[in-house]
């Protein structure tokens, strides 16, 4: 029997992504926090956690506030290389910040209404 290689498309849009995850961003509450990889299964692809960080890393946009995108775990990852600045921010908006993680992730991790389909 002949195998056949099947193709797979290679030419997706980062940009598209990019736009779903601020888009995700956007829709978090304050007092809520996602890890990067909550935020990358909602954007559609639940293994890019890292692309997450990196987007997150480049991002200045007022309108998208990534202080509340997290590390697995609760801790608090990077925040354009300010982590106090991260911690204020959170402190702010009434999450307990213990050391560098986020305490009672439970009551605080942010979960979207599912919609049924």
């Amino acid at each position: 029997m002949r195998r056949i290689k099947a193709r797979v498309k290679t030419t997706a849009d980062p940009l598209a992504f990019s736009r779903r995850v601020l888009s995700v961003v956007r829709r978090i509450p304050p007092g809520r926090v996602a890890s990067y990889g909550e935020v990358a299964t909602l954007a559609g692809k639940p293994r890019a956690a890292r692309a997450v960080g990196n987007i997150m890393r480049g991002c200045g946009r007022p309108d998208v506030p990534c202080h509340r995108v997290i590390a697995a775990g609760g801790r608090l990852g990077g925040y354009g290389g300010s982590e106090l600045l991260k911690r204020s921010l959170l402190v702010a908006e009434g999450i307990v910040v213990s050391g560098s993680r986020v305490r009672d992730l439970d009551r605080v991790r942010w979960r979207p209404n599912r919609r049924k389909t």
